[in-house]
């Protein structure tokens, strides 16, 4: 993997504060080279979040002063209900009482602008501004099924799931949206342990502030969905984590930020604005000293109204499965900038696997020209500039981070996407 060319980064987040980390970036360009980006041409914009720990730094941009410190005074961080109401409020648009961008699930800036899951089929064109955050999210399984060795590997529950389809009975698990990340990471899963998503399940779409209390009154047998739900059900015990997404694909991408392309065609100056704000408190949310601190502010009644506890201990990679294990992984803690901002930063090679996926599951069509998608929607030269503008040297960036590995030894070679897609005995597709 390329990345920033600052060596003594990693330095950087462990001892100085964000000012000074910004700095001695700056104090690194060749000759010191550095000038004050242009002023926004707007003081704000409207961002939607869902009440999950990846959207902190959209959270911590607006409380730490931010948005503020780069001309955008008036950012409105307005929470969600669900993913279908930010996919309706998106479409509306912040002038008409919507939303201008946000906290989203990665792949739905594809399906957004393709106008696969939009009213009447209407593409709403989007950008991809940037990478919110890596891995952190959970495959939870109920209480019932704790003695059948459920885990990384899905197949015990294969026998479980088939007799009660035999009988008639449905086998509902739950994700958030179709097409999107946890919807993804669902399927792979079961795909992997020989579980067809498609036919010895039923997949249900539940918003996650409701997944706990679903899965309480026996609504379904699993669920996908980021923390902290993960985590509350183990504290609540009511189920267990069968597995973290970073264990069936390390550092894998989440969430982004991502805005509607006539907000930012309009207002390219405050988009990067939003992005320099956002990209500075992701280094923030980074720094060990600073996550206490980041899950008292998100955890509070204005944002998530949650407790604290139900989101520190897998922010940090201490993991509670809620079945007699418990491991101390800071490999599977939430990434939000990485060493040199190579979480950050929006990779063009892994929305062509999200668009991949989605051609294996019939969400997008197997013709769809994915390269030209990924074009014309991932802006990691927006990403670039306001990285510069920050002082950081983008050396050795570039549009893949390369061969891909997942947990069942598959790869995703993203030159070549069409072997991974055959290579996988579990699709929609022929």
């Amino acid at each position: 993997m390329t990345a920033l060319r600052t060596s003594t980064r990693r330095s950087f987040l462990k001892t100085a504060g964000l000012a000074a980390t910004v700095a001695a970036a700056r104090s690194l360009l060749p000759g010191g080279a550095w000038a004050a980006p242009a002023a926004p041409e707007v003081p704000g914009a409207r961002l939607g979040y869902i009440a999950l720990t990846d959207s902190a730094p959209l959270i911590i941009a607006q409380e730490k002063g931010f948005f503020a410190r780069h001309g955008m005074s008036e950012m409105a961080i307005e929470k969600q209900a669900s993913w279908g109401a930010t996919r309706d409020n998106m479409a509306l648009g912040g002038a008409n009482g919507g939303i201008d961008g946000g906290h989203i699930l990665r792949p739905k800036v594809h399906l957004y602008s393709t106008g696969k899951v939009m009213q009447n089929g209407r593409p709403l064109p989007m950008y991809t501004l940037l990478n919110l955050n890596e891995q952190c999210q959970g495959i939870s399984v109920a209480r019932a099924h704790a003695d059948l060795g459920v885990g990384l590997d899905s197949s015990p529950l294969k026998p479980i799931l088939a007799a009660k389809k035999a009988s008639g009975a449905e086998v509902p698990m739950a994700m958030t949206f179709p097409g999107g990340t946890h919807d993804l990471w669902m399927r792979y899963w079961l795909a992997a342990g020989g579980i067809d998503p498609d036919r010895d399940v039923d997949l249900i779409v539940v918003p996650p502030p409701q997944m706990v209390a679903n899965m309480k009154v026996g609504n379904m047998e699993a669920f996908c969905v980021g923390e902290p739900w993960n985590e509350q059900l183990v504290n609540q015990g009511i189920g267990f984590t069968a597995t973290t997404t970073g264990e069936i694909w390390a550092r894998h991408p989440e969430k982004v930020l991502a805005m509607r392309a006539d907000w930012v065609d309009a207002h390219p100056n405050a988009a990067k604005a939003i992005l320099m704000a956002v990209m500075e408190a992701q280094i923030w949310c980074e720094d060990p000293a600073n996550k206490d601190e980041m899950a008292k502010i998100v955890s509070g009644r204005q944002w998530y109204k949650v407790p604290a506890k139900d989101i520190i201990g897998r922010l940090k990679g201490e993991i509670n499965y809620g079945n007699g294990r418990q491991e101390s992984r800071p490999d599977l803690a939430m990434k939000f900038w990485g060493e040199r901002g190579e979480t950050s930063f929006p990779w063009k090679s892994l929305d062509s696997w999200f668009i991949t996926e989605n051609k294996r599951w019939g969400y997008l069509p197997g013709d769809l020209d994915a390269a030209a998608l990924v074009g014309r929607t991932n802006r990691s030269d927006l990403w670039l500039e306001a990285a510069r503008e920050l002082g950081f040297d983008t050396t050795g960036f570039g549009d893949s981070r390369g061969v891909e590995t997942f947990f069942d030894g598959k790869t995703f070679d993203p030159a070549d996407p069409e072997a991974y897609l055959a290579s996988l005995a579990i699709k929609a597709v022929a």
